[in-house]
């Protein structure tokens, strides 16, 4: 445990121990550990922390059993859905009195653009992910941590690089910092799905390279999405479906083949549009084109 997250103390709650599991992925700055024990209390106490680590911060989406967190005085239940943050930097207290599994995410601290006040009044904070920029930011981070594995180093960057504009994003809305609503943000936002379908077909469009050419901040970027629902990736994925669902009907995918197609509207892994495609629409790019779209 202690090698995995941080220098930690381990103290099991059964005479023998449960078999335990961890494994991990790391995406750019970003890494992703799934773990799954038994009963136990795992303390960061002041000596450790005095160790020199690096500030991390810990988000854990609890998938098993009910977590009892303690940092910065104050305690909450984390039940399966929900997720809490962890800053490393400061003493904490975990305890799960049963069997659990639990997926975390490890962010460098100093790559979170966020004000100190800010993450410290929401550590052993509960997040239920269902609405809002907890629900933005859960979504994102579960399709990133199922997708890991399959994500080159350059795609696994720019995925851990939304995540954290995501976080941040979420970090801003707890304290406040909201988009102010109006015509002048739907105008934005409007200009700003001009430009990404004008440039739908570049594998290379981004959050960072859509903000540059509207003049905004990537986290200006992400705020206007969160009206909608949606995160920005979401929103070309979904364009991009859309436009290759239609292109598979038509004679030119006799010629160019489902990776060309893919190709055509940006995606450059084919195993990702195939993995997309079927979760859109419930079946395979080759499945569409022989039910002729009549998933619907």
């Amino acid at each position: 445990m202690s090698h995995a997250f941080v220098p930690m103390a381990v103290d099991f709650l059964e005479e023998v121990p449960s078999p335990g599991e961890i494994t991990g992925h790391r995406l750019g700055p970003v890494r992703i550990l799934k773990v799954q024990a038994g009963p136990q209390t795992v303390t960061r106490g002041r000596r450790l922390i005095a160790d020199g680590d690096s500030p991390t911060l810990i988000l854990s989406v609890q998938e098993r059993g009910t977590s009892l967190k303690e940092q910065d005085g104050r305690e909450t239940l984390i039940r399966p859905g929900q997720f809490s943050l962890t800053d490393t930097s400061r003493v904490f207290r975990k305890r799960i009195e049963e069997e659990f599994a639990f997926t975390s995410f490890h962010f460098p601290r100093a790559e979170l653009d966020v004000r100190e006040k800010d993450l410290r009044a929401l550590t052993a904070t509960t997040f239920d992910g269902s609405e809002g920029s907890a629900a933005l930011l859960t979504s994102y981070l579960r399709q990133m941590a199922r997708e890991a594995a399959g994500l080159d180093e350059a795609v696994g960057r720019r995925a851990a690089s939304t995540a954290l504009d995501l976080l941040a994003l979420l970090v801003d809305d707890r304290a406040g910092l909201v988009l102010p609503q109006g015509s002048r943000t739907a105008a934005s936002l409007e200009r700003v799905k001009d430009h990404i379908l004008c440039n739908l077909r570049d594998p290379d469009l981004s959050p960072s390279t859509i903000a540059e050419a509207n003049f905004m901040s990537v986290r200006f970027l992400h705020k206007l999405f969160q009206q909608e629902g949606v995160t920005v990736g979401g929103w070309i994925r979904t364009q991009r479906l859309e436009r290759c669902s239609r292109d598979l009907l038509r004679p030119m995918a006799a010629e160019l083949g489902v990776a060309g197609i893919a190709r055509r509207w940006g995606f450059a892994n084919s195993s990702h549009f195939s993995r997309a495609f079927r979760d859109a629409y419930g079946m395979t790019p080759r499945d569409w084109q022989v039910s002729g779209g009549s998933a619907g």
